[in-house]
């Protein structure tokens, strides 16, 4: 499908929807990360959901994807954009009812390890990082990196001294140095990547098999409940990221997005430039959401079980990816 015709579908969708999707809620509370731009906040930043949807959207900025999992727990939160796959899988193994509603982004290039450039480490010298000092926020994409690097160099996690640290505090910690290694995303990532090196780079990393993508989450109620809210808030999402894709935006866009997420034009464009924003229907194929990404979450949980982060795992991870909504977006 060409953007023209996509878009005009999308909106021929949101305005359809936003009148039954108002019944059913009266106002969402949607949970996303600062500096760490994305097409949405353009929508955001011009009140486009609001006005799609038909009800008030409240915006709350949290530090990590375990944090969202807590909110949407306690009621506080409906949906969270941009959501790691990690606390996604941490919060399902203990048995919350999240579902997987849409690929928020794929980032290999920028969620990754740094390690201080005074160590002079690098991939071919990774041994050396044995008892050494590691910020990693715990439960987190970023973590799940973090062990999947330490084993594919052979490296047993337990001879570091690996700190619980939200990204942006272990960049302030990295740069005093009182952090031998941090790991983290979007602008801590390029703020400690001042002060050091990352030992692979994105596409080393796919090499080896480490995907590294954020989706749309939400509870199993909230979707059961209001499922034209839901999909006319994917709409929305997906209208933005194919307006980003196709490029003639893009001068209007960055500026928008770029303050929204705290950052300056620059830093948010250097950023944003490491993103895949993918179409409504590559999420859906087998490599995403179609197959790979039920696989993909029970590698995960299989890692975090192994290292003692979930006392168990789900037998099937299946069942927390909900593809109707994408579906019926695309018109299948």
């Amino acid at each position: 499908m060409t953007r023209t015709r996509f878009v005009s579908a999308v909106l021929a969708a949101t305005t359809a929807l936003s009148a039954s999707a108002a019944l059913a809620q009266d106002q969402i509370t949607v949970a996303y990360f600062q500096e760490w731009p994305m097409p949405f906040q353009y929508a955001k930043a011009q009140g486009l959901y609001d006005e799609r949807l038909g009800v008030p959207v409240n915006w709350v900025a949290f530090d990590a994807g375990t944090a969202m999992s807590a909110a949407m727990a306690a009621g506080d939160v409906q949906i969270a954009v941009s959501q790691g796959v990690p606390p996604f899988v941490v919060a399902t193994s203990a048995g919350q009812d999240l579902k997987i509603v849409d690929v928020a982004a794929s980032y290999s290039e920028n969620d990754n390890c740094v390690v201080a450039a005074r160590l002079e480490i690098d991939k071919t010298s990774a041994a050396e990082l044995a008892g050494k000092r590691v910020a990693v926020p715990v439960g987190t994409m970023a973590h799940y990196g973090f062990l999947e690097l330490m084993d594919h160099f052979e490296i047993d996690p337990a001879e570091l001294t690996v700190v619980d640290m939200a990204p942006a505090d272990a960049a302030a910690a990295f740069s005093q140095g009182s952090i031998d290694m941090a790991c983290g995303w979007g602008g801590a990532l390029d703020r400690m990547k001042q002060n050091g090196n990352v030992l692979l780079t994105g596409a080393e990393k796919e090499e080896i098999g480490i995907l590294t993508f954020d989706a749309t989450t939400t509870t199993a109620r909230f979707a059961a409940e209001n499922p034209e809210l839901l999909t006319a808030f994917l709409a929305v999402t997906a209208e933005m990221n194919e307006m980003w894709n196709a490029g003639d935006m893009r001068a209007e866009m960055l500026p928008v997005i770029a303050q929204d997420a705290g950052m300056d034009p620059a830093s948010a464009e250097a950023t944003i430039d490491k993103f895949d924003f993918l179409p409504v229907e590559a999420q859906l194929s087998d490599k995403w959401l179609g197959a790979r990404v039920n696989d993909y979450l029970s590698e995960v949980a299989q890692v975090f079980e192994e290292t003692g982060n979930v006392p168990a795992t789900l037998p099937d991870y299946s069942g927390t990816v909900d593809t109707s909504f994408l579906r019926s977006l695309a018109g299948g």
